[in-house]
């Protein structure tokens, strides 16, 4: 099945479509998208998604759409089950994001945990921070870590994929007891 992509203003128009939000268990306790279905990008498994889509009768020829931030996470969760799902599969053009500068309204959760860009950017600029203290104080070497750290946030710009941000969202913090849905 081929993907597509929707505009968020075209989305707003839809009637009660079906939604996957791939971001992480933090990212959906701050907001969520109502009536959206959570599965994390991290646990994103194919059978998962099948026993889902068999419990609430969905039919092949509805189309799924996806959500996350602001589109690329949607992308690659779409684009690993391409293959495994028979339904079209649809990304909503710029997540959530988009949808809330449309006007679309969302859930407000809790917020206990702090969003994972936000991780990452605290946790690159401490790396940065002790890399510096560490070169100037003990080894000229730990400057080292400072560099090491630019170079990764440059790729992470480059190529839209961040490996800190994928490691902490596999942190205990970020992740919840299992719960499949996050139902309507």
């Amino acid at each position: 099945m081929s993907i597509t992509s929707i505009a968020a203003s075209a989305f707003n128009q839809l009637q009660k479509p079906r939604v996957l939000d791939v971001r992480t268990h933090a990212e959906v306790d701050l907001e969520a998208l109502a009536g959206a279905v959570h599965f994390p990008l991290q646990e994103l498994h194919e059978d998962s998604i099948n026993r889902y889509l068999l419990s609430v009768g969905h039919q092949p020829e509805q189309p799924i759409y996806f959500l996350c931030a602001g589109g690329p996470r949607a992308t690659r969760a779409a684009q690993q089950l391409q293959d495994h799902i028979e339904s079209p599969l649809v990304v909503i053009e710029g997540g959530l994001n988009s949808l809330k500068q449309q006007g679309l309204k969302v859930e407000q959760g809790e917020g206990k945990v702090i969003s994972l860009e936000r991780q990452v950017r605290i946790a690159a600029g401490l790396l940065v921070l002790i890399g510096v203290v560490l070169g100037t104080w003990h080894n000229p070497w730990f400057y080292g870590l400072s560099g090491f750290v630019g170079a990764g946030l440059t790729f992470a710009g480059v190529t839209d994929t961040c490996a800190m941000g994928m490691a902490l969202a596999r942190m205990p913090w970020n992740n919840k007891a299992p719960s499949i849905t996050k139902t309507q």
